[in-house]
This record gives structure tokens, sequence and C-alpha cells, in this order.
């Protein structure tokens, strides 16, 4: 051990005992103290392995930094080819994604849980390459005894942040790790470059990707005229805004569905335009635009018809049995739950998502999702008649009874609702219905075939119960 590598471990000793030390540069002394705050012992204490193989592997397909592992590991294939030597890749969080070397130093990784799926955030992990240089937000090298665990001490790591340069979000850290005897000023830069890279291409992804997200909806959002719209990122990010500047350029929070309120008080409207977004933002004028009613015709009829915003739509029969089961279940069904009481069964959640995404373009902001269900006061004829069925003559009831519910539906959701509301009626009818109630039943094209109506029809003076 020389004297620069003694003097550290006496300045490492001194500082981990909680004694003052000029040894040790301020931004390590200041990520010891994070460490101790948090509890993180240097001789017990390891990096949790979090994240389970499966879900590693999920990450690696689907995370934003998969798109560039490739660039940043050609970037830094000298690193990852050298005996010795680590690269690895992490989450914003500090999660472990991608670790590459050779197999004898892999092996001595695992000792310190350095392996995929394992924390190595400041909080568990105390001082480290990928640890610091996320909470410092900047580049930065731990040099051998700088490391706050023991079992990392043998190494130096230099380590940088990526971010999203269009977003400003950090999303992960890439590090070269090799043993501390061998490491040199340059491997910081080296990292830094890497991490450079790998942001131009995220941000170069993100821009094309928001692109397409104006070409495609951006007609769709501004279609209601005379009305301050916008198109919104599912980050919060202002896509296309008309006219420019009404809606601050980002969001402070994750959007969601529904009425919001700007800081200057106007009220504005959230409309998912797809299960992952982006939105669709409107200024409402007055209230929060969810006060209308939203009318459903769906007696007799194969397809329902929808009264909203002072227009009709006649929905497509899917369309017309998946608005039928949400309005009758108010507080809203998953997508599992819709799938399976429209389709049976073999219901897919895909084919739910789908239509759901086809049915927006109707119904628009006044369609929830997680779970789905109808947002704002809505009214269905099929449930007003269940409701007001105990209390209203026969003949007020026929009257508002042109047919089943959706009678051509085979959904089993549909079907359950049909039955009920029919079977009640013509209960009631049975008991209390007159000779011309009965006759109505009879001559209609769902009572011609009632044996009981036509017995209780027979029994029945004219004009009398």
């Amino acid at each position: 051990m020389d004297d620069s590598t003694r003097r550290m471990a006496r300045a490492r000793e001194d500082a981990l005992s909680g004694r003052r030390t000029t040894q040790v540069r301020p931004e390590v002394r200041a990520s010891w103290n994070r460490a101790r705050l948090q509890g993180v012992h240097p001789d017990r204490s390891l990096p949790p392995v979090e994240l389970a193989d499966d879900r590693v592997r999920g990450l690696q397909h689907a995370h934003p930094l998969a798109a560039v592992w490739p660039t940043l590991l050609g970037t830094l294939s000298a690193a990852a080819t050298e005996p010795g030597h680590l690269v690895f890749v992490s989450d914003a969080a500090g999660h472990l994604l991608w670790v590459v070397g050779d197999r004898p130093t892999r092996k001595l990784a695992e000792r310190a849980n350095l392996v995929p799926g394992a924390l190595w955030s400041e909080s568990q992990a105390g001082t480290s390459g990928v640890g610091t240089a996320l909470a410092l937000r900047r580049p930065f090298q731990v040099r051998g005894r700088e490391h706050f665990l023991s079992v990392a001490v043998e190494f130096t790591c230099s380590a940088a942040p990526i971010r999203n340069p269009v977003t400003g979000e950090t999303v992960g850290a890439v590090d070269v790790t090799c043993p501390a005897p061998v490491a040199n000023s340059l491997s910081l830069s080296l990292v830094a470059a890497a991490a450079q890279l790998a942001e131009a291409q995220l941000g170069e992804q993100t821009r094309r990707h928001d692109e397409q997200m104006r070409m495609r909806y951006v007609d769709r959002v501004m279609r209601r005229r005379g009305l301050q719209s916008a198109l919104v990122s599912p980050d919060g990010r202002v896509l296309h805004a008309s006219p420019h500047g009404w809606l601050p350029q980002r969001w402070p929070s994750p959007p969601r569905e529904g009425p919001a309120t700007l800081p200057d008080g106007r009220q504005v409207l959230f409309e998912r335009l797809s299960s992952a977004g982006p939105f669709a933002v409107h200024y409402v004028d007055g209230g929060d635009g969810t006060g209308e009613t939203l009318h459903l015709r769906a007696l007799g009829r194969d397809r329902a018809l929808v009264d909203l915003n002072g227009a009709t739509h006649e929905l497509s029969s899917r369309h017309s049995e998946l608005v039928v089961l949400l309005a009758a279940h108010p507080a809203g069904l998953p997508a599992d739950t819709l799938a399976r009481e429209a389709y049976g069964p073999g219901g897919k959640t895909v084919t739910v998502r789908a239509e759901m995404t086809r049915l927006r373009r109707v119904l628009g902001h006044r369609l929830g999702s997680d779970p789905y269900r109808l947002l704002g006061p809505t009214s269905a004829d099929f449930l007003a008649l269940d409701e007001d069925l105990p209390a209203t003559g026969v003949g007020e009831l026929l009257d508002r009874y042109p047919g089943p519910l959706l009678p051509s539906s085979r959904s089993e959701g549909v079907a359950a609702l049909r039955d009920r509301l029919h079977h009640r009626l013509r209960g009631k009818l049975l008991s209390d219905g007159d000779a011309d109630a009965l006759t109505r039943w009879v001559t209609s094209p769902h009572g011609r075939d009632d044996p009981p109506a036509l017995q209780a029809l027979r029994s029945r003076p004219p004009g009398g119960a």
C-alpha cells in the first residue's frame, strides 16, 4: 500500500467514525454523510437485489435506455472487453440493468451484488459511481477507498448520469469500473462522452415521436373551433397549442383525464386520446365541461344512440355493448372484467383497449380509464325504466319499452341486463296489467310467443284489471 493509499485509508476510517478529516474531497465526504444518515453500514451493508430476472429482462426491452444501450456499449467497447473492467448501466433510481465484463470479473462483482437488478443508489450502497453521479446529477469518479462500502474499495468507478435533453428527465447512468491501481482520469471523460452520445440519441428519438403524435392527433384536437386547445404529451409537455402560449409549456404534474385548474383559476379539460396518451386539453368557459348529461338509448335497438353536446351518435354494435355495460356500472370496470362481460371467458383485454380507443373519438373526455367508466352525469333508458318500474303504471312502462335491450347482442353482460329488465317488466305486466296492456304485449315482436301472457289476457275482461 503506497503512502497516498494509506492516507486515504486513515481518512476513510476517521470520516466513517464521525471524526473530521481534510483528506477527503468535499463531494465524497458529503456523500459519506448522506449514506450514514440513511443507515448504510460500510462493512455490513450490501446493495439489495430488488428486481427479479424477468423484471430485468422486461426493462432491458422496454426501458428508454434500451434504445441507446448499443450506442453506450459500442462507445465503451474497449473498456467492456478489458480484463478486470466492467461496464454497467442503471435506471434513474440506481437499479443495474446491464452489466458487461469478462467472466472472472463478473464473478468477483457478484460478491458485492454488482449484478443486474441490484439497487446501487446512495441510500442503499453509499458512495459509488452510479449512486453518487445520480445524486450529484453530473459525471463523477469514485476512487478506491472513497467508496463507502468496504467490498468496493479495491475498484475505481467512473459514472455519468444520462438525461433526455427534450424532457429534462434523468433516465439512468452509465459506469465503467476497473481495479483501482489501473484507473486513470481519462475514464471519466470517456464515460461522460458516452453519456452525451446517448443523450443526443434519446433527444432525437423523443423529437421524432413528438412529431408523430402531432401528425396523428393535432387535427382531432383542433376540431373544436373557437376553443383554446392543446396537445399534451403523457409526461405533460405541450406539443401544440392554439392559440400559442395559452397553456404553460409544461403541466406541473403527470396529466390525468378530466377537469383541471390552471394557476390563474381557469378550468380546462384533459381528454386522453389513446391508452398511453397523449392528451387533448380544452379550455372550458364556465363549469368543468362534464355538466351536460350524456343520454344513452339502447332499448329495442341493435345499435345504441348517444346524445351528447347537441349531437346524436349511432354507435357500432360492439361500442353499444361496451357503453351499456359502463352505464350499468357507474363505478367503472377494469379492462379484464369488461372483456369478460362483453366477450365471455375468452375475452381479451387488448380487444377492449383497442375498442375503447375508437370509442373515445365519440365520447372524448366523458370516457374515463383505470378503470373504464363514463364521466359526468349519464342517463340510460334501460336504467331509468328499471328504477321506475315499481312505482309506475304498466301502460306508461310499455310506452317506454320499445323492445329488449340490444336484442341482437350475444354479450354475456348485456344478456344478463336484458333478461333481468325483461323479466321484471313481464312480471309486473302479468300481475298488474289490464287487457289493453296484455294485448299490446302479446302483439309486440318481443311478447307474441308468451303463453302465460296469452292466458292472462283471456282471463282479463276488456277494459279491466
